[in-house]
């Protein structure tokens, strides 16, 4: 062994006892306070934005007649999934729902599912 690593030993060795040895009153309780972060604020998780399906396609109206287009946006009970969940803007949304609408007095879709 080399003197550069019994000295690394000898310090390590002397280090754990004093370390875990300390006396209960010496510090101030800090109970459920975290520690603060060197590096500062951690950046918020940044959600992605929502584009609307139709504009992305370029579809100009929604046709009641397309069930699969239309079932992907009602939920499993039958009801219409809002247009802040999908990422649909205003004028696709509206249009969606008049769609799904027509399509259930058709009976294309159900009002609700069992």
């Amino acid at each position: 062994m080399s003197s550069s690593e019994t000295q690394k030993t000898e310090a390590t060795a002397t280090a754990a006892p004093t370390a875990t040895a300390a006396a209960p009153s010496a510090a101030p309780t800090t109970a459920g306070v975290r520690p603060r972060r060197p590096e500062g604020r951690r950046q918020p998780f940044l959600k992605r934005r929502k584009v609307c399906r139709f504009c992305a396609e370029k579809i100009r109206d929604v046709d009641f007649k397309q069930i699969p287009l239309l079932r992907s946006f009602l939920s499993e009970t039958g009801k219409l999934i809002s247009g802040r969940t999908t990422g649909n803007c205003a004028k696709h949304q509206r249009g969606l729902t008049r769609a799904v609408k027509r399509a259930r007095n058709l009976s294309l879709l159900p009002y609700t599912s069992n």
